[in-house]
């Protein structure tokens, strides 16, 4: 099989990035797209993207954040070589480090205490959850089948520097548990944003940001809208994330 045929390629900010993805199997969606928006690093920061998926979050954030240095962990293998290839295409070898790993071994891939900030989109769903192959890309990348967020709060809280901060994005329905799992990790929740459909529908995601050892202040954020209609167009603050 061709590269053609096995994947497909997208482009972001007017085709000033480009991202391959596969054809079947785990596809970036709108979740990525949001949580690589929400995280607001210094210019210099060093930032890890746990749990990369196909790597469009490091691609994002390497871009706004041109002088930013990143780590990309992902634990499927075809994975962690689609974000080997979408490294290349774009130039960024000099700034984005992929790393094919379990963030459950975290220790053992990479140092405590060494991030400014990290970017994690965990699996949302219990292994027993819904109809799936335990076995598939897409089955794997959405449910806890190799660890959920209870690890990935854990890596995060490794990998921070005292005072780092960390976004999530999860679905809105798990809010309660998202935040439990932060709190007991000592990742102290400092904003909060739910992302709805559109308006008048309940919201579907929630982004939180958490600080490491923070203390208690909450900002609630405005509700996000994604498309300004049901089937309708994207509202002109998601169509500028994609556009740049």
């Amino acid at each position: 099989m061709t590269i053609a045929e096995e994947f497909s390629e997208e482009t972001l900010f007017g085709g000033k990035l480009r991202c391959l993805q596969p054809r079947q199997g785990y596809r970036f969606s709108v979740d990525a797209v949001l949580l690589a928006h929400f995280l607001t690093p210094a210019p210099d920061a060093r930032i890890l993207d746990l749990g990369a998926g196909c790597g469009v979050v490091s691609l994002i954030l390497s871009h706004r954040y041109p002088t930013a240095s990143l780590v990309a962990l992902e634990v499927q293998p075809r994975l962690a070589e689609v974000v080997r290839r979408n490294v290349a295409i774009n130039g960024l070898e000099s700034r984005v480090k992929v790393i094919e790993g379990d963030c459950c071994r975290i220790a053992a891939l990479l140092s405590a205490d060494s991030f400014d900030r990290v970017a994690a989109n965990p699996p949302y769903y219990p292994t027993a959850s819904g109809r799936h192959h335990p076995e598939t890309e897409r089955a794997m990348a959405r449910h806890e089948i190799l660890g959920g967020i209870g690890e990935m709060a854990e890596a995060t809280a490794f990998a921070l520097k005292a005072g780092g901060r960390a976004a999530f994005v999860y679905p809105a329905a798990r809010e309660e548990t998202l935040l439990g799992v932060l709190r007991r990790n000592g990742l102290a929740l400092k904003r909060l944003q739910r992302a709805h459909p559109y308006p008048g529908m309940e919201a579907g995601l929630v982004l939180v940001e958490a600080v490491k050892g923070g203390g208690e202040e909450l900002e609630i954020l405005p509700p996000f809208f994604i498309c300004q209609e049901k089937c309708g167009p994207y509202t002109m603050e998601m169509a500028a994330m994609y556009a740049g």
